[in-house]
């Protein structure tokens, strides 16, 4: 469960069923794919926007854009799937497409579309400035083809869920993501590139699956580490663990 042993030299957070490492995720995931190290599993990314790389050109954030995607696909083991969770951006009065930029990727490196859903961010009919009120979510594979019916799940999530920070993955998302792997795939870990404070990786636990974040950030490696998920049987829906978050965000 610890592939990147040049990794585990650095911050490493470890215990049964979760691992984050506090490293450059695209570092980590060329190591990857050198060694071959992922045998199973599947793979999450949500990839940084230009806004994160002031001295780049938008066709450079692009290329980077498109070869990290390609990247991620090409360590994601056959018999697994890369999933990806991005917003689209509008820069200089331009709407980039990022579902368009991954599925640019996956032609060139061969992996199919499983599906393509959309994330409510605001309710239908509201206008949002500067993002739009949508988040993609895409789920591609080289070998998993989804022939059972049903199991198809709803192409429109209206509702993000609880998250601890602007850009974090909202839990209702987080458990559709972690069923999917669980009855559509033979895979035993997520592992999430750019876990941000681990949603998606206490979600995993939940569910039963084992998790590896990588994170760049010490500070949100610290938290991904320790966020825990339940459900919340008066308001029927899965919820953050508060004492534990908020001890985390304390430092202690």
């Amino acid at each position: 469960m610890l592939p990147g042993k040049k990794f585990l030299e650095s911050n490493t957070f470890s215990r049964e069923n979760r691992t984050v490492i506090v490293a450059d995720a695209i570092s980590w995931l060329q190591e990857q794919k050198e060694n071959k190290n992922i045998k199973e599993g599947s793979f999450l990314a949500s990839m940084p926007d230009i806004s994160e790389f002031p001295t780049w050109t938008l066709e450079e954030w692009k290329t980077w854009f498109i070869n990290t995607a390609k990247l991620v696909m090409e360590v994601t083991p056959d018999e697994g799937v890369a999933l990806f969770y991005q917003s689209d951006i509008k820069k200089d009065g331009i709407w980039i497409d990022k579902s368009f930029l991954i599925q640019k990727a996956a032609e060139e490196v061969g992996l199919n579309l499983l599906w393509h859903k959309v994330v409510c961010r605001l309710q239908p009919g509201y206008t949002s400035f500067g993002r739009p009120a949508y988040t993609h979510i895409l789920a591609f594979s080289k070998n998993i083809r989804l022939l059972d019916h049903q199991k198809s799940t709803a192409d429109v999530i209206p509702d993000l869920g609880d998250k601890t920070w602007e850009r974090g993955m909202g839990l209702t998302t987080c458990l559709m993501l972690a069923n999917f792997i669980k009855e559509n795939t033979p895979s035993k870990t997520l592992y999430q590139l750019f876990c941000g404070e681990g949603a998606m990786l206490a979600m995993a636990n939940e569910k039963g699956l084992n998790a590896v974040g990588v994170e760049r950030t010490l500070k949100r490696a610290k938290k991904a580490f320790h966020l825990e998920v339940y459900y919340d049987k008066e308001k029927k829906k899965f919820a953050f663990k508060k004492d534990i978050y908020q001890k985390e965000e304390k430092g202690t």
